[in-house]
């Protein structure tokens, strides 16, 4: 059950109608986590079991950790808890991955060994809300508060329909007052959230597969062919696919929670407006760089121990970031250049002037300079082999080609490399701001007409649809 299908309309305007008819703060709890269930169901409910099963072992073993005041066996409790949830993650989610990576390296040895493909079905959402589970159970051990006594409650936490699938990836911390305190919906909260929902629709209806989604899709399915103009198009179009496909998906699912009262964490702040590569992950999917760099690089040390233990720990943190994306060596090659930038930027950082750093023209050199790296980039995340991606790397920085290129460009490329420019240039202007501070400033009427005009466009868009790109993962 998607956003953009007619299905989740339904279902959500019966369950907003339900629950603003229903009193009780512990009915309507009982309503959403049912509602949850069925929402996630609705893609497979041969995965409900497992959702329920990992989140009751993860709080019933929780429960053990924080009695348990013995050191030693406070951190085997731990483990023990990691291991199940990313056991889980790795059967579904690797197994294939890690047993043809292995098979290539026995035939590099000469060793006749075929990896045999695996028929597993990956559950939808398994990555997010493992991230879930596994940060609560880590907060219980580092005592940052008491383990949650009510079954039910921990349930819709973890399962919460509206950033169950694909995010955003929230914190117990974050949502403990939210759900034990009765939410109630509000005429404010409830606009707001429409106005978000319609914008998210836009962006991933319109933006991502009417206008982006084609352009990319022709390109990365056959780059050996194309030119190195079509290149830049192409990985232009890309950048504005996976930015308005997934915060689209992030937008509609704040506007989700916001309607039934709840307050979801942002997930992007105009990304590609960042000054540097650390500002880019304090703006893009900022709850899973956030988890990565609470959970695993200061767990591995953070920026204690010297310069090369501070590059190591960005670099393994990085490299298990990109793996999270996907089960394939682009993503693993995708992360590792972002750990790369991230230790360049340190190393240049320590080494430039303040006087130089804070120019006006060098904040813009090195805006633009971070948005051409990220874009870079994006062609290993998209494209489907190594082989492939290092071919359309080469072919980005083929600059006799691309000066003396002669390539007509298409209307649907022209419609995307425009529209792209414009994502760019408009989160430049947005800077720090987001939608919804936006919206609530905006004078009412303006508003009405443009979220009318964006209804107008997702009705019309002759566009096909396509699964949100962040539900593999």
């Amino acid at each position: 059950m998607q956003f953009d299908s007619l299905t989740f309309i339904v279902f959500f305007a019966l369950v907003a109608l339900s629950y603003r008819c229903v009193g009780d703060w512990g009915h309507r709890k009982n309503l959403l986590l049912l509602s949850s269930y069925v929402f996630y169901a609705a893609w497979n409910p041969l995965f409900l079991p497992l959702l329920v099963t990992t989140s009751f072992l993860d709080w019933y073993l929780a429960g053990f950790l924080a009695k348990e005041t013995n050191p030693v066996k406070r951190k085997y409790w731990l483990w023990a808890i990691i291991a199940i949830n990313l056991g889980v993650l790795t059967y579904f989610k690797y197994a294939f991955f890690i047993s043809s990576s292995l098979a290539n390296a026995a035939q590099a040895l000469g060793m006749d060994w075929t990896a045999e493909p695996f028929s597993i079905v990956l559950p939808i959402g398994i990555s997010f809300y493992t991230f879930h589970s596994l940060s609560y159970c880590i907060d219980i051990y580092r005592r940052k508060f008491d383990p949650v006594e009510s079954l039910r409650d921990y349930l819709l936490y973890v399962s919460f329909f509206p950033q169950l699938v694909a995010g955003p990836i929230v914190r117990w911390s974050e949502m403990k007052s939210q759900i034990q305190s009765p939410r109630r919906m509000t005429t404010s909260s409830t606009g707001l959230g429409l106005c978000l929902m319609i914008l998210g629709l836009f962006e991933k209806i319109v933006l991502a597969d009417t206008i982006f989604a084609p352009v990319a899709d022709a390109y990365f399915s056959a780059s050996i062919d194309q030119t190195a103009q079509q290149g830049w198009v192409a990985t232009l179009a890309f950048s504005g696919q996976i930015f308005c496909d997934f915060a689209g998906y992030t937008t509609c699912a704040l506007g989700a929670a916001l309607i039934l009262g709840f307050r979801l964490p942002i997930n992007f702040l105009n990304p590609y407006t960042a000054l540097g590569f650390s500002d880019f992950w304090r703006r893009w999917h900022i709850t899973l760089s956030s988890w990565l760099r609470d959970y695993l690089y200061i767990g591995l040390g953070g920026s204690r121990g010297g310069k090369f233990r501070t590059a190591r720990n960005l670099m393994l943190t990085m490299l298990i970031g990109g793996l999270w994306h996907g089960a394939a060596w682009t993503f693993v090659v995708w992360g590792g250049l972002h750990g790369l930038l991230l230790i360049l930027e340190r190393a240049l950082g320590s080494i430039l002037p303040t006087t130089i750093k804070n120019t006006a023209l060098s904040r813009w050199c090195y805006r633009l300079c971070t948005l051409l790296c990220v874009l870079v980039t994006w062609v290993w995340f998209r494209s489907p082999s190594l082989e492939e991606a290092l071919h359309s790397t080469v072919l980005l920085f083929d600059l006799p080609q691309l000066l003396n290129s002669t390539t007509d460009m298409s209307g649907a490329e022209w419609l995307a490399l425009t529209s792209a420019l414009g994502l760019i240039a408009g989160q430049w202007l947005m800077g720090d701001r987001q939608a919804a501070e936006v919206i609530v400033k905006t004078p009412t009427v303006l508003v009405g007409l443009l979220t009318g005009a964006l209804l107008a466009l997702i009705i019309l868009s002759p566009g096909e649809s396509h699964a949100f790109i962040y539900f593999q993962f």
